[in-house]
C-alpha cells in the first residue's frame, strides 16, 4: 500500500491557508491602527502657517492589472500627489496634497503654508 506524503499532499493546503490569512489580516489590521493613529496625532497638533516656498513637486502613480474570466485586460490606477516647501529657516517638508491643489502649485511659488502635524491644510500665494 502506498503512504501519502501529508507535505506535499492536500496536507500542505491545511497547514499554509490559515498562516498566509492571518499573515495578511494582521497586515490589513495594523495598517488600520497605523492609520487610525496618525490621524488621532494630527487631530492633536495645532495648525502652523510658516512662511515657505515650493521647491519640487512630484507624483506617484500606482497600476493594477485586473484579470476577468472572459479575457478582458483592465487597469485600475491611483495618483498621489507631493509637493516640498522649503521654510524660511532652510528645512524642507513634503507633504502629500489633494490633487486640485497639486495643479495650483508652482515650483518657486512663495506663500504661507498652513500644515497640522503631517497633514497638508493649505498654501496661500
Amino acid at each position: 500500500m502506498e503512504q501519502f506524503n501529508y507535505f506535499w499532499g492536500p496536507g500542505i493546503m491545511f497547514s499554509l491557508f490559515p498562516i498566509i490569512f492571518l499573515f495578511v489580516f494582521g497586515y490589513i489590521v495594523y495598517t488600520i491602527i497605523k492609520n487610525i493613529q496618525t490621524n488621532m496625532h494630527n487631530n492633536k497638533q495645532p495648525i502652523i502657517p510658516v512662511e515657505a516656498k515650493i521647491t519640487s513637486k512630484r507624483y506617484d502613480v500606482t497600476r493594477r492589472p485586473h484579470h476577468r474570466t472572459d479575457d478582458m485586460h483592465y487597469h485600475t490606477s491611483r495618483t498621489l500627489y507631493y509637493v516640498t516647501f522649503e521654510l524660511t529657516n532652510g528645512e524642507r517638508m513634503e507633504f502629500q496634497v489633494p490633487s486640485g491643489e497639486f495643479g495650483m502649485l508652482a515650483e518657486g511659488d512663495v506663500g504661507t503654508l498652513n500644515f497640522q502635524g503631517t497633514r497638508f491644510i493649505s498654501f496661500t500665494r
